[in-house]
């Protein structure tokens, strides 16, 4: 009797010591925490980065994503650095002064507890380089080929293409700084399914070898690097200039005698707006270079160089005012002709004559009736080839190619007045390579 009043009076205790332990169980003897996960979405493993690379991903706590206190970031062997943000993070790596080559991104998350296992990706860097020559040099492409709405009028990334590689000639070939060429595309997009599709990548995005400046060819960017490139090379006497713009030239298609072009100035598309030959002349009014190359590939457009076709001159009172002493202007097509472009590889003349320029196929080509082009009597080569040469190297093949018979309408044009204006004035011929 006596011990089951003991044990009677002994359940109370014993309940309130159980609920005691139960409420203090958790700070006394604390249960297991749940290692935090982080995954790396971007850039994925063996990726080539460049330039400022975002690198972003996710971070979850099986005890809940409030808990994820801090991701971290390392590259190679460097110190941990705190990324932005925790369940979706972020961290912006400049990847300029970075040596090229295989990179390591370990990322890791701290809970307040523990730290998760570390993701890791290697990436290959890529950086684009800066090359610095000395020289004065300066060069311009525009290429402005997708913008009409409509699919069937788009020129493609071609021109874009075609640019790139004509920049890193000059670049290589020609002692042109990389921070003196500017590149200027369509709205400063590129698109897929070649530009007739949605925009998938800004240009300064896109791998690309050397370091030169990219841009949108709307009119104000256009207007605003002439600018910048005037005002740079005029404090050079032996300053060089090279403007190389393509896309569409405006123009009347159903009249396809003269384009509707007879009495009216040579126009050409930018992004956003047109530019009228008089409009570029006075633009390029206070250039004082005296080494001046200026390509217009498009059609209806040989009033840039004042000239309509046939090597005929226009009215003195359609004059652009772009031809002057020291330049050289040629358009792709005569004022009254289409030009041709390939989506793909760019503007048929300007390929022509920039292959005659990097093979040295168009040493020693001579102007011949009209400007037609035609192969020297004697091959007398130099091992060099000037603007003047590749220009008729690319007229002529348009004459004689019978696979290019179609495109030999196009009738390109040239008013050379390097070193000066006349027949004998211009003979020595204006050379972009050194």
């Amino acid at each position: 009797m006596v011990s089951s009043i003991i044990s009677i009076k002994l359940v109370p205790l014993i309940l309130l010591l159980s609920g005691i332990f139960i409420l203090l169980s958790g700070c006394v003897f604390p249960g297991e925490n749940t290692r935090p996960f982080v995954e790396i979405e971007y850039p994925t493993d063996d990726m080539v980065v460049f330039g400022i690379t975002t690198i972003g991903g996710t971070a979850t706590n099986p005890d809940g994503n409030e808990s994820v206190m801090n991701v971290e970031i390392k590259i190679n062997d460097g110190d941990w650095r705190s990324a932005q943000g925790t369940s979706q993070w972020w961290f912006n790596w400049s990847t300029y002064g970075v040596t090229n080559g295989s990179a390591v991104i370990s990322v890791r998350v701290w809970d307040g507890v523990t730290y998760s296992a570390v993701e890791k990706i290697t990436v290959r860097v890529d950086n684009p380089l800066d090359v610095s020559s000395g020289s004065h040099k300066w060069a311009i492409f525009v290429a402005a080929a997708n913008f009409p709405p409509d699919n069937e009028s788009k020129l493609g990334n071609g021109g874009l293409y075609l640019a790139e590689n004509m920049t890193r000639y000059l670049i290589e070939n020609g002692s042109y700084s990389t921070q003196n060429i500017y590149l200027l595309f369509d709205d400063g997009w590129i698109r897929d399914e070649n530009g007739y599709g949605n925009p998938v990548a800004a240009l300064q995005q896109r791998h690309h070898h050397y370091n030169i400046t990219y841009g949108a060819a709307i009119k104000e960017e256009v207007i605003s690097v002439l600018e910048l490139v005037i005002r740079e090379s005029n404090r050079y006497d032996d300053s060089e200039v090279f403007i190389w713009i393509f896309n569409h030239g405006y123009g009347d298609y159903s009249k396809k005698l003269t384009g509707g072009k007879i009495l009216r100035s040579s126009d050409i598309f930018v992004w956003d707006d047109i530019i009228i030959d008089k409009e570029l002349g006075y633009l390029l009014s206070s250039l004082k270079s005296k080494q001046v190359c200026i390509i217009i590939d498009a059609c209806y457009s040989s009033g840039f160089a004042d000239k309509t076709i046939y090597n005929l001159p226009t009215s003195f009172l359609l004059h652009s005012g772009i031809p002057q002493p020291g330049r050289v202007i040629i358009t792709g097509a005569s004022k009254f002709r289409l030009g041709y472009a390939s989506t793909t590889l760019g503007p048929l003349f300007s390929l022509l004559w920039f292959e005659g320029i990097k093979t040295g196929e168009a040493d020693g080509f001579k102007p011949s009736f009209l400007k037609t082009g035609r192969l020297p009597l004697f091959m007398v080569k130099d091992g060099k080839v000037s603007i003047e040469e590749a220009f008729y190297f690319a007229r002529y093949e348009l004459r004689v190619d019978r696979t290019l018979n179609e495109f030999g309408t196009m009738q390109p044009q040239i008013n050379d007045q390097y070193p000066q204006k006349g027949l004998f004035g211009s003979m020595p011929g204006l050379m972009l390579s050194n």
